[in-house]
């Protein structure tokens, strides 16, 4: 029951960081394409400000949850499984997450470039860079589901 528990709310805190993944880029879009309109961009920054904002505190709880699960078994063995004994899908899925990470502060430093009047890249580069984390997540599914080493 406690492990159950314990996944559900990691998936939980994965599922509200990746829309904050998938979110804030199309912000930065809009951000890049509304040139010249000060109100909504103040407001586009406002809104950029709180999404990463929450993002960074539904990783955290995910990270927290993610890594109880993974290495939770050496504090609590009787109630939690080693669910990764000797398997090497986890050093995959983690090498993904990582990037998932990697790109999501790398968006919010082009959020704080652009309120600092710095140049966003354009909306269709934008556009194509906002498809590399759904590529990322299914790395992550298939390796979760498949476990395929």
């Amino acid at each position: 029951m406690t492990y159950l528990l314990i996944k559900s709310l990691h998936l939980l805190f994965v599922i509200a960081w990746m829309a904050t993944v998938f979110y804030l880029p199309r912000i930065l879009v809009n951000l890049a394409e509304s040139q010249g309109e000060a109100a909504v961009q103040a407001r586009l920054q406002l809104m950029g400000r709180r999404l990463y904002r929450f993002g960074h505190n539904m990783f955290g709880l995910a990270f927290l949850f993610g890594l109880t699960l993974w290495q939770g078994w050496r504090v609590f063995p009787a109630v939690l499984p080693n669910v990764t004994a000797g398997q090497h899908w986890i050093d995959a899925k983690l090498t993904l997450v990582a990037v998932l990470l990697a790109y999501f502060i790398w968006s919010g430093r082009l959020l704080r470039r652009s309120a600092s009047g710095g140049t966003l890249p354009t909306g269709r580069a934008l556009r194509w860079i906002n498809e590399l984390p759904v590529l990322l997540l299914l790395g992550v599914i298939y390796l979760v589901l498949a476990r395929p080493f």
